[in-house]
């Protein structure tokens, strides 16, 4: 019995270090929120109007296989936007409608997105997953 109680007990202590490691979590982080009163639709149509495939692989999107900036494929399931923020709404729409504020000298232009046109893109990005 107390051989039992010593290798629980070692296997346990050599086990909580990952525990402490991000990336080790052995299940997937909840997805984004959706966004409220967003139009994917609409979003797509937009993303194809403000020429984001131009930069931007999206899938759904006619045309849109630019290399320039990262594929935007499974988007709803990341868990950063940018490589900064946390993948949320508020976060998301910040990006798209002013990415210089985020990230000054990023290769992401200011395309001059209002918030209602960010608002939609938002919540056709978070349909990719």
């Amino acid at each position: 019995m107390i051989h039992r109680v010593r290798a629980s007990l070692a296997l346990l202590v050599a086990l909580s270090p990952l525990a402490a490691v991000p990336g080790c979590a052995s299940t997937d982080p909840p997805p984004p929120p959706e966004v409220r009163g967003g139009q994917p639709a609409r979003g797509a149509e937009l993303i194809a109007r403000y020429g984001c495939g131009s930069c931007h692989a999206i899938p759904g999107i006619d045309r849109a296989d630019g290399l320039v900036g990262p594929p935007l494929t499974r988007f709803g399931s990341r868990s950063y936007v940018a490589g900064k923020l946390v993948n949320n709404a508020d976060n998301l729409q910040h990006w798209i409608a002013d990415p210089q504020a985020v990230e000054p000298g990023t290769a992401m232009p200011d395309l001059g997105v209002s918030a209602l046109d960010a608002q939609d893109i938002a919540a056709y990005l978070f349909t990719l997953d």
